[in-house]
């Protein structure tokens, strides 16, 4: 059975390389010259840049978690970010885009046909001022990370081929209509008014939650006492995921222009307030300031911000910080006191971050720095801030039941667990044959 199993994944590589040799996808060239002739170099220029700085984040991502690990398992949690980077740019290309930003079906997915192979995107009409294949290179970079960014919830205890399997299912069956119902022009979350600037809602309520269920799924390690094998290893991720979140937030304007700055400066902002009340907080309650706590305070800051980035003043981004902040340390603390094993505080931080930063941006946005938001409740109006709410309880219910399915298939086709030997010896070894040391 074993051996049936590890066929597959070449079998299918194999018949996607069979797919794409006889798929050439050939652009139109008078369609691209018409196209690029309408572009604006300085955005173009700009998104390039800040495609390669989200890029940069799932690294990030992989020294961050890394270095919170047992020294045993460091190897397979940073490969686990590493191989999302090989694994979803592929299926992006087959099909991913095409499931978000192609040709609505029912405001709720979009026609896998339409960009299929990338077939029509070299040659698209441009997205605002940029071409289209540079937008879906950037969308592709927030595709990455989301499944990457659940990993921390099951280190130390997932097979890496089962892993595999399941991010494939997460991004096409949980990740891309969450992005098609937010950012298409029908989807119907975005036809509703709600507001995600760059990805609380699609990126981070979706891993938080995926993270939770993927807790409960695979209940806790038998050794859950460990202590961060590699704190400077956390420092440098949070400084790459730090930078990377410019171009993320800064990013998703799609323009070098005012909004863009905006966007820069809140997410500076809000990561800052978060990482100080972080330390100052556990200070509150007896504890020294450590490193760790600077560090996921200022990622708690980061998360919260993304879907506010551009919409928000950048004094409401304090606010912002600062609340998601206390309340996600609040929500580490009663994690780490209950049975629930969620080894990298995953859905504490992305999961309640991303939850807070999507309720603060229904009361905090504003048409005074965004024409394009309606005013939050603290701007007097309501509407937004209900919306916020109701999409709220659609995408947690969608992102939390529909990743225990997702694990429960991921299982019967595959363990997901590794035996309980191969978890004491570690999964550097068990799982990779390489050890850190």
């Amino acid at each position: 059975m074993k051996k049936n199993l590890s066929i597959l994944p070449f079998i299918v590589l194999i018949t996607i390389t069979l797919i794409a040799l006889f798929t050439p996808s050939l652009p139109d060239y008078n369609k691209m010259s018409k196209a690029l002739s309408s572009i604006s170099s300085a955005d173009t220029a700009w998104i390039l840049t800040a495609a390669a700085f989200v890029f940069l984040m799932t690294p990030g991502l992989a020294y961050f978690y890394g270095g919170m690990v047992n020294s045993k398992n460091i190897v397979s949690t940073m490969l686990q970010s590493v191989i999302s980077m090989a694994v979803i740019s592929i299926l992006w290309v087959v099909v991913g885009f095409s499931i978000v930003f192609g040709e609505d079906i029912g405001g709720l997915i979009g026609d896998p046909r339409t960009f299929f192979m990338f077939n029509g995107v070299l040659d698209g009409p441009i997205w605002g001022t940029i071409p289209l294949a540079l937008f879906a290179m950037f969308q592709l970079k927030f595709a990455i990370i989301t499944p990457a960014i659940i990993t921390g919830a099951f280190a130390e205890r997932i097979r890496f081929t089962s892993y595999v399997l399941f991010i494939c299912l997460f991004s096409i069956f949980i990740y891309a209509p969450l992005a098609h119902w937010t950012w298409h022009t029908d989807g119907f979350l975005f036809k509703m008014g709600v507001l995600d600037f760059a990805g609380g809602t699609v990126v981070h309520m979706s891993a938080g939650w995926a993270a939770l269920a993927s807790a409960f799924y695979l209940k806790g390690r038998s050794n859950i006492q460990h202590k961060p094998a590699n704190i400077p290893f956390v420092l440098l991720g949070t400084g790459l995921l730090w930078f990377g979140w410019f171009g993320f937030n800064a990013g998703s304007a799609l323009t070098a222009n005012g909004l863009a700055v905006l966007a820069f400066a809140t997410t500076n902002t809000a990561s800052a307030a978060a990482s100080l009340t972080w330390i100052f907080f556990d200070s509150l309650k007896g504890k020294k300031p450590s490193a760790l706590g600077a560090c996921i305070g200022a990622v708690v800051g980061l998360v919260a911000i993304t879907p506010a980035a551009g919409f928000v003043t950048i004094p409401h981004s304090i606010v912002i910080g600062v609340v998601a902040s206390l309340i996600s340390n609040i929500v580490v603390n009663w994690r780490t006191k209950s049975s629930l094993d969620d080894t990298l505080d995953v859905f504490p931080c992305h999961g309640v971050g991303g939850i807070v930063g999507m309720i603060l941006t229904g009361v905090f946005a504003t048409t005074a720095v965004n024409p394009i938001a309606n005013n939050g409740l603290f701007f007097g109006d309501s509407i937004l801030f209900f919306s916020h709410l109701k999409a709220l309880f659609i995408v947690s219910l969608f992102a939390f039941f529909g990743s225990l399915l997702l694990l429960k298939i991921t299982d019967l086709i595959s363990p997901l667990r590794v035996s309980k030997e191969e978890e004491m010896i570690g999964l550097d070894l068990t799982q990779h044959n390489e050890s850190f040391n």
